[in-house]
């Protein structure tokens, strides 16, 4: 089954649909490339994807493990480069201090980080700065 489908609204904008749910995202180029920065470009959202895709596997590891993750929350960064012009760094700062955690279970988060898809995914060019703050 296809995952999304993509249509050129014009002007460097696109929306995407997610099939399954009918979820809509609408990007554009950013102003320094272009485009207007009223939503999202597509280098956003692969930062920005590596920040959820981490969430999501430590909230699966969280509930495993019997602990929570709730109320935490991340700041992400992308860095592009000119030549060629692609997605340079992505830096994510996680603030994990609205929950106490146990040594074993920072190291399960800490382990969560470099496993998700989307960080193994990644070009290895790609600076994957992540930290988590207790």
């Amino acid at each position: 089954m296809e995952t999304a489908k993509t249509k050129y609204l014009g002007d460097l904008r696109t929306e995407m649909t997610h099939v399954r749910s009918g979820s809509v995202i609408i990007t554009d180029a950013p102003v320094d490339n272009k485009g207007k920065g009223e939503y999202f470009s597509p280098t956003d959202l692969v930062a920005s994807a590596l920040g959820s895709c981490i969430y999501t596997i430590m909230g699966i590891a969280a509930r495993e493990h019997g602990f929570s993750i709730d109320g935490s929350s991340c700041s992400i960064t992308k860095i592009m480069t000119d030549s060629p012009r692609k997605i340079g760094e992505i830096r994510i700062d996680f603030d994990m201090t609205t929950n106490i955690y146990t040594d074993k279970q920072k190291k399960i988060l800490d382990y969560c980080v470099k496993t998700c898809p989307v960080a193994l995914s990644l070009n290895e060019s790609v600076i994957q700065n992540v930290t988590l703050k207790f």
